[in-house]
């Protein structure tokens, strides 16, 4: 009787120290998932789709970005004047960067050493070094919402929800300055590029449609109707589909690029509030804000998951590789072609990395690379190719058989943060 006390104790530090490791052991690439009424980040394993980790971050967490290595992920508190950035391997908020009052909205460069902010207490993006983890430099923008960064890097794009001067704000990213405003009638929500920057797909307050910008003149085009309040819109890389999460019905919407005419509806929780795509391409993760969960609906027609996490949950972002990936340079990482897709659609290594290509499927492929380097014409069943990353860059390739499968190898010369 007297040592059951002390035993009690043990069993309560063990099962601290495995849930701590829970994060360590996990099978897949995980999701983060900001609970806004919460103040914490839920950390799901998407190979098991469990929640293996709450945190408690900045209050009212209100953007989250996974950097392209998968090995920090960044919260905006927009309770807070903080970004809490978040180390994946461990799963522990290791700093807090001060950034000013009320950020919202994060977007990060392709090689993750730059990390916007749109801090709308102060009317300003601020530029966040994640190698120095502070502010380098701000440009003033009015009430900055979200911001998307054109996949080429040059310019990034702020929604400005100055009330009566409603626009989207370009800024250049080279001068960090504003080149241009694009006037609104209507408070912008969410702003994405698609993955080939070859559209901007931005939702508007009160408009039951999702308007299409043609970045390279700044006219708009064909608007793609959807039901009541859509809130994201993206065109993920891999996908024939784009996507748009529709808070009214509660539901994603599938729409044809091309045509900007809806392919299917799917529902999912209540008050749905935003969406990513799984590492290996065939599943979305939904975050319903009214229903505190979120829902994993499989692209193929599945069974659809549902994943309990915490109050109000709003962003949600997937690593598209797993934390302990691509640590080591020399090492190499591995892409699977199966299903006519190429499985991850998007790596990110070190510079002198390996990165090999398995082709899994009953039909020949091949890798083209747009920038004219060594790829392979044809890879029949079961043969594989290989080659290595000697310089930093953004390295997009499509199959030489079906240019419809696209994928993208970023190349990174050093681990941002160390």
């Amino acid at each position: 009787m007297i040592a059951m006390p002390g035993f009690a104790r043990i069993l309560v530090i063990f099962a601290a120290l495995a849930a701590s490791a829970g994060a360590a052991l996990a099978a897949g690439p995980k999701a983060y998932v900001g609970n806004f009424k919460d103040s914490t980040v839920s950390v799901i394993d998407t190979g098991t789709e469990r929640v293996v980790a709450t945190l408690p971050v900045a209050a009212g967490p209100d953007g989250i970005i996974v950097a392209p290595n998968g090995r920090s992920v960044f919260v905006s508190g927009s309770g807070a004047a903080a970004v809490s950035e978040i180390d994946a391997a461990s799963d522990r908020v290791t700093r807090a960067i001060d950034v000013g009052k009320g950020p919202q909205g994060l977007a990060m460069t392709t090689d993750g050493k730059w990390l916007l902010v749109a801090v709308n207490g102060d009317d300003r993006v601020a530029f966040v070094d994640t190698s120095a983890h502070g502010v380098s430099a701000t440009v003033p923008v009015p009430k900055p919402h979200t911001i998307a960064i054109r996949p080429d890097g040059r310019q990034a794009y702020v929604a400005s929800q100055e009330p009566g001067h409603f626009a989207l704000v370009v800024i250049d990213m080279a001068t960090r300055a504003v080149v241009t405003q694009i006037p609104l009638d209507k408070p912008p929500r969410d702003l994405e590029f698609s993955h080939d920057g070859k559209a901007l797909y931005l939702t508007l307050a009160g408009v039951a449609a999702v308007q299409v910008l043609d970045p390279a003149t700044n006219q708009w085009g064909v608007p793609i109707p959807t039901g009541v309040s859509p809130h994201i819109a993206q065109h993920f890389m891999g996908m024939a589909s784009g996507v748009v999460v529709v808070q009214g019905p509660g539901e994603v919407m599938l729409f044809d690029p091309a045509t900007h005419a809806a392919v299917r509806s799917i529902p999912v929780g209540k008050q749905p509030h935003w969406l990513d795509l799984s590492a290996d391409g065939k599943k979305l993760w939904v975050s319903n804000e009214g229903s505190n969960d979120v829902s994993v609906v499989d692209l193929a027609g599945g069974p659809m998951h549902t994943v309990a996490v915490g109050n109000a949950p709003r962003k949600i972002a997937v690593q598209r590789t797993a934390a302990s990936e691509g640590a080591h340079a020399g090492g190499s990482a591995h892409v699977a072609i199966r299903n006519f897709a190429f499985e991850p659609a998007q790596i990110t290594v070190k510079a002198g990395q390996r990165v090999s290509w398995q082709n899994d499927d009953g039909a020949p492929h091949g890798l083209v690379f747009k920038d004219g380097s060594t790829g392979i014409d044809l890879l029949l069943p079961g043969k594989a190719f290989a080659r290595v990353f000697d310089k930093p860059g953004v390295y997009d390739y499509v199959c030489s058989v079906h240019p419809y499968m696209t994928a993208r190898v970023t190349v990174v010369g050093s681990q941002p943060g160390s």
